[in-house]
């Protein structure tokens, strides 16, 4: 392929030299100064620096190439590859939609085999030399359509993954698990055919309700968070378990956020309680806010919601162990520029609005507000007013 006929020693040694440089001055300084293709070797950079912090091990070789952007952008991160391989083993697995390879190469570690498919050429290429350099002689590779080799396939497998591309015509973004490719709905009687488990990554914009509309033999959606950030929305089905049951997990990859667990009916028949603001407010995680859990997080942890479409609770007691950021009310404030430069004399504060009049950044622009420091200004909707409260971050 065209693309790693650019990948010379010489190159890979220049790309090496200049990981730490800025790539547009990299290619401005040495256009026509080299014998190599150096915008290759430009985008090789630039890609290295974009995914140091997510590939860490890959980016590590000096003999792996990237891909552009798009499928860097797609691609699964270490930690959540590293996630989702967590207790899968097996004689034989399969990914339908191979891309990058990053997925692929950590499910398959604890496999005796690993088959990875992938349609587009190059990215096909791409992959197959890196994997094969990771780990030589332990793949096997088909260059086409995953589904259309699993429906020819006479091989049993113990786990088929997939990651079907979330973007349409003019890269517009899908949501719908029908409208991704390839269409694991319609295809989903032939998956279960063939194995024994399968996982699939969903857009982490999917509405988990319309998941189990479509495919209703999902047993478990799995939520994986990282920083507070939702990075993935994982799809689970296993033949073997012995009793049907749909549970929702969320999972925080790294600090100290408690996992959380239920199962949709629970939230169906949680019952609110409202209430004015307290001693505390406290603030979901993303992970729980992308569950749903709305109802079941304030009756587990015996919260006060502020309203139905505010997101935020409230107690007069010290919550412990809560999957959510925690703050102090110092006082209520009134929507007056004395008021608020009394509070935040060096005008900055970080700002929260949910459900309220204005969104942070508007409320930051009307009142000259910067973020920074350890002060909070939280705005939200109670009952059929509008709020604001001065806090400091305690969890």
């Amino acid at each position: 392929m065209p693309y790693l006929d650019a990948a010379t020693p010489e190159s890979a040694q220049f790309v090496q030299e200049h990981l730490n440089d800025a790539p547009e001055r990299v290619l401005f300084k040495y256009q026509g100064k080299v014998s190599f293709d150096l915008k290759f070797a430009v985008q090789q950079i630039a890609a290295r620096q974009k995914v140091a912090k997510k590939l860490p091990s890959w980016t590590a070789r000096p003999d792996l190439l990237f891909p552009a952007s798009l499928s860097l952008e797609q691609s699964s991160s270490e930690e959540t590859a590293t996630f989702k391989a967590k207790n899968e083993s097996g004689q034989r697995m399969i990914d339908l939609t191979g891309g990058f390879g990053v997925d692929f190469y950590f499910l398959a570690t604890n496999f005796a085999e690993g088959i990875y498919c992938e349609q587009q050429a190059e990215l096909f290429a791409l992959a197959q030399h890196n994997l094969s350099l990771l780990s030589p002689d332990k793949f096997t590779f088909h260059a086409g359509d995953g589904l259309a080799y699993l429906k020819d396939c006479s091989l049993p497998f113990d786990l088929i993954y997939a990651d079907p591309a979330r973007r349409g015509i003019g890269n517009q973004k899908l949501f719908k698990l029908r409208d991704c490719e390839p269409d694991l709905v319609s295809a989903w009687p032939l998956l279960k055919s063939k194995t024994q488990r399968v996982l699939l990554k969903v857009s982490p914009m999917l509405d988990l309700a319309r998941a189990w509309a479509e495919l209703p033999d999902i047993q478990q959606i799995q939520v994986i968070t990282v920083k507070n950030e939702v990075k993935e929305v994982l799809l689970r089905w296993n033949s073997q378990r012995s009793e049907f049951q749909k549970t929702v997990e969320v999972v925080e990859l790294d600090g100290n956020v408690p996992y959380f667990q239920f199962e949709p009916w629970e939230e169906a028949q949680a019952e609110t309680s409202y209430g004015e603001v307290g001693t505390y407010l406290i603030e979901p995680s993303a992970g729980i806010l992308k569950a749903g859990a709305f109802k079941l997080f304030g009756t587990r942890f015996g919260l006060k919601k502020l309203a139905q479409h505010t997101h935020l609770y409230s107690s007069d007691t010290l919550p412990v162990a809560i999957p959510g950021r925690l703050f102090e009310v110092v006082r209520e404030l009134s929507p007056r520029k004395q008021d608020l430069a009394e509070a935040f004399p060096e005008g900055k504060a970080n700002v929260i609005c949910r459900n309220y009049s204005l969104g942070a950044a508007e409320l930051k622009k009307k009142w000259s507000l910067k973020d920074g420091g350890t002060d909070y200004l939280i705005g939200a909707q109670i009952g059929l007013g509008y709020k604001l409260f001065w806090c400091k971050r305690r969890q």
